[in-house]
């Protein structure tokens, strides 16, 4: 199935007529596993975000420096766990649509250290997305109605993750 060569019986299976190697077995067994964990998302995508993740942690593990892609990752994970339909760049208000839904998305990353996010009360969007990044390069995220947001009144509305438990703040 792959063209490489097969020594012995350990490098795959005989299988109708033809060798599969164990390799070609893992990768498809591996994308299916992609497909269930982000339904929403191109394996094509999902994968461009892997190879985003692992650059910026080997990148953090060879200088001990952060890259600065947190809102890119942020809103390439909104994208993919989601189905978020990214609205071009530069555009103003928000960063997306789910469905009927205007979406802002803000990412808190591994440096901040209060775990709290600000985003303009005059944004033309009706829930924030709020994707947090840890050490690890783990990801966890909360969906939260515009109308649970702290503030309402200022010129920034403002979110809590700690004070949350998966509601706003």
């Amino acid at each position: 199935m792959t063209g490489q060569p097969m020594h012995d019986s350990g490098d795959g299976i005989w299988d109708d007529g033809e060798w599969i190697s164990w390799g070609w077995i893992n990768q498809q067994l591996y994308q299916q596993e992609l497909e269930a964990a982000y339904p929403a998302a191109t394996l094509e995508t999902v994968e461009v975000f892997e190879d985003l993740v692992d650059s910026a942690m080997r990148y953090h593990q060879t200088t001990g420096r952060y890259l600065q892609i947190w809102g890119e990752l942020g809103e390439l994970y909104a994208e993919i766990k989601y189905g978020l339909r990214r609205h071009a760049p530069g555009t103003k208000g928000s960063d997306g649509r789910l469905g009927d839904d205007w979406i802002e998305v803000k990412t808190i990353s591994p440096e901040k250290t209060d775990n709290k996010v600000l985003v303009k009360r005059a944004g033309n969007f009706n829930k924030l997305l709020v994707v947090k990044i840890d050490e690890a390069f783990g990801f966890e995220s909360r969906l939260i109605d515009r109308s649970a947001l702290k503030g309402r009144k200022a010129k920034h509305m403002r979110f809590s993750w700690e004070n949350s438990d998966g509601d706003a703040e």
